[in-house]
């Protein structure tokens, strides 16, 4: 029994891919009206669908507002109350219906076509109420329903939310949107994170690990110990000349052998360490970490002094 319920797993999985594998040689003047149409939108774009292809076109709604599209999902059974004034004239609506029939959404497109607002229909049939409706048509049609019962909305929600991806990723490409544009949409998110925090806003900048080039490297461990930051900053007038990694105490180990304990820090230190202004973003400090495989920055202020540490784990 226990294999049999993997292969229908499997076998789910199977049939969902080619559905939309099949769909993809549907993409047609439809696919680039559609895009068009919300590319050109002048106002808002709007989803709206009933059950499952509300909860999928809801899904859609979101990925294009991240995407540079302003758009936001519209239950039909709400549009009757009141929601029908929330569509203007410069909106473009998107309506899901996997048979194109949904009595609730063909109830009140005919409003908006009165007005004037183009309709996006998203169904399994070409020639439905639906997409008769529409101004353009996406094909989301599949051979089956991947459930055992060939009932349960599975292959064909796939297939709708991945219709809905090839739009964003369409509109991306459309709009030239680049990280950055797409960071101060997810400003709490971890790319968001990267690309607009600053190092002095997620630097170590109290009881950094401070040692002079005469220290002993036996004071410099504990030091390094102490701080937990895994190398301590060689400072000497004022001003940093090099840094000790654990690093460079593991080979000086290795290479003195009897002698490490009589070794000062100026024997061993590393004299061109790296750093990075305290205004730069936290990408920029990834990058120079990834590029001199080094896990941790020294943070200078804009004269040079030291003010902090970053590592790697906090750029991610």
């Amino acid at each position: 029994m226990t294999m049999e319920l993997i292969e229908i797993g499997r076998k789910c999985l199977c049939d969902e891919a080619q559905a939309i594998l099949d769909m993809e040689k549907r993409l047609d003047a439809n696919f680039l009206q559609a895009v068009e149409l919300i590319y050109g939108c002048k106002g808002k774009f709007i989803v709206t669908g009933v059950g499952k292809s509300g909860h999928i076109g809801s899904k859609i709604a979101a990925t294009l507002a991240s995407t540079g599209t302003p758009s936001f999902f519209v239950n039909p059974l709400d549009a009757y109350h009141g929601d029908l004034g929330m569509i203007q004239e410069g909106d473009v609506v998107m309506a899901i219906s996997y048979s194109g029939m949904t009595d609730e959404l063909l109830r009140f497109l005919p409003l908006l076509r009165r007005r004037g607002i183009p309709i996006i229909g998203m169904s399994s049939n070409a020639r439905s109420p639906l997409a008769r409706l529409s101004v353009c048509h996406l094909d989301i049609a599949v051979a089956h329903e991947a459930d055992p019962l060939n009932l349960v909305p599975t292959s064909s929600t796939t297939s709708t939310l991945a219709m809905g991806d090839a739009l964003a990723c369409a509109l991306i490409a459309r709009r030239n949107f680049k990280e950055t544009d797409f960071a101060r949409y997810h400003p709490g998110g971890s790319l968001g994170k990267r690309l607009l925090s600053r190092v002095e806003d997620y630097m170590v900048s109290n009881d950094l690990p401070f040692v002079g080039p005469a220290d002993k490297v036996s004071d410099t461990i504990i030091e390094i110990s102490r701080a937990k930051q895994g190398f301590a900053i060689v400072m000497e007038e004022g001003r940093m000349v090099g840094v000790v990694t654990d690093g460079d105490v593991r080979r000086a180990m290795q290479n003195y052998q009897e002698r490490f304990f009589a070794l000062t820090v100026s024997e061993i230190m590393s004299r061109t360490p790296r750093t990075i202004t305290q205004t730069e973003t936290l990408t920029r400090a990834s990058e120079i970490m990834r590029q001199n495989s080094v896990h941790t920055l020294v943070v200078l202020d804009e004269e040079g002094k030291v003010v902090g540490l970053i590592d790697s784990f906090t750029c991610m």
